[in-house]
């Protein structure tokens, strides 16, 4: 099975299996078969088998490498020599840099804003040029667009052309290898070229699995793009999860996603950041809040799909700096980080007692910051804000009541 791809341009042309077979000789040696790691806790929590498919761990650190390399190695020579030009949060771009630096290509990456620092540097490490522009994704691909055409550069959609989606999809013949018992495949969803092409190579060999795209809650375009039946732009998007941060799908992945995909279910971003929490205490894996998408659903609803069970894992370029927040946040999600005002008597010792009594709790202090001169306190007493971390809701539970019955006014 390795029949040519399809034009793009062919308005009625759909990515099919034989586009993703074929897509998979052209990476043979070029991508890595990504593990496929069985975890306990996931299936204890499921009732059944649940694998995790470690696409953080590709080349680039995400799944984009697949679909970028595929793209620009069937471009003619012609249109090599013009060089090519994508724009990308981050993950796409790492990609179209290394694809374009094993092929000899020079390429020219437009960001949004605030992209994340290590893909900018990681980008920039393969040999692109890097160009900041615009708040969001959208604004970006404008400013792409708008440099192809000025340039004659060869535009590399992130996710909305077949060549694209065929690379993508080879995740989806590697899982069916690894997991040939599968009932139910979670898939990150952005744009969504992984999910398009996973589920055309997926549904084609096995039409009985359940497809379920995640978007994150604050920026899912699918959910009112299925319901209109056509591509519908949002109007704003306020997430951390920016691999997935995407306004308006395209064209040719809505059709895929509408054709075969059943699900797309969204979570908050308090379950992103519990799952990267997760990922990294439980599975030893680092995972950026897009990447962990499809892991926050199932801790969302453990019990709602049939195992066995596969959550993707799409992406692990996150900032050091930020893991670190994302991890405080997952804590304080899973109630395991305690900040609390507490009034204690201005007086010698009130301050030692007060942490000999949270101490005794068994709860860990991690900060302390002591009010004296707020116009709320009254004569004779000071405010303490006290940051910390307990073993979960129970635990949170008996630090506050112990606290109350000694007496301390907590909020």
């Amino acid at each position: 099975m390795s029949a040519a791809p399809h034009h793009p341009s062919d308005p009625t042309a759909a990515l099919t299996l034989d586009d993703v077979v074929a897509a998979r000789e052209v990476l043979d040696g070029v991508s890595v078969t990504t593990p496929m790691e069985e975890s306990r806790w996931l299936s204890a929590e499921a009732g059944g088998p649940v694998l995790i498919k470690c696409e953080n761990l590709q080349r680039t650190g995400s799944f984009k490498a697949r679909g970028a390399y595929v793209r620009i190695s069937r471009l003619s020579e012609e249109e090599r020599a013009r060089g090519v030009v994508a724009a990308s949060a981050g993950n796409h771009a790492q990609g179209v840099a290394l694809a374009a630096q094993q092929l000899g290509i020079r390429a020219t990456v437009f960001m949004p804003e605030g992209a994340p620092i290590p893909k900018e540097r990681a980008t920039r490490g393969y040999g692109a040029d890097v160009v900041f522009h615009g708040t969001y994704l959208e604004d970006a691909l404008v400013a792409a667009r708008e440099f192809a055409e000025r340039t004659g550069a060869v535009f590399i959609h992130p996710f909305d052309h077949l060549d694209v989606m065929a690379g993508q999809g080879t995740v989806g013949l590697e899982v069916l290898e690894q997991a040939p018992d599968l009932r139910t495949l979670l898939v990150p969803t952005g744009g969504g070229g992984l999910i398009a092409g996973m589920a055309v190579a997926v549904k084609a060999l096995r039409p009985d699995v359940r497809i379920v795209g995640v978007q994150a809650a604050e920026a899912a375009a699918s959910p009112a793009s299925l319901a209109a039946g056509a591509p519908q732009r949002l109007d704003r998007m306020r997430t951390m999860a920016d691999g997935i941060a995407v306004g308006l799908p395209g064209d040719l992945t809505f059709a895929a996603v509408r054709d075969h995909v059943d699900e797309v279910v969204t979570v908050s971003e308090e379950a992103m950041s519990r799952a990267v929490l997760s990922l990294v205490e439980r599975a030893k894996l680092v995972s950026e809040p897009a990447g962990a998408a499809a892991v926050a659903a199932l801790l969302d609803h453990p019990q709602q799909w049939e195992t066995p069970l596969v959550a993707v894992v799409s992406g692990g370029n996150v900032d050091p700096l930020l893991l670190g927040k994302i991890i405080r946040h997952g804590m304080a999600a899973d109630d395991r980080f305690l900040v609390l005002r507490v009034r204690v008597p201005d007086a010698p010792g009130g301050l030692a007692q007060l942490l000999t009594d949270v101490g005794s709790t068994g709860a860990n202090v991690l900060e302390v910051v002591h009010e004296r001169t707020s116009p709320a306190l009254l004569l004779g007493e000071v405010e303490v804000q006290l940051q910390l971390e307990t073993r979960g809701a129970p635990h949170t539970a008996k630090v506050l009541e112990h606290l109350r019955g000694r007496g301390y006014r907590v909020e």
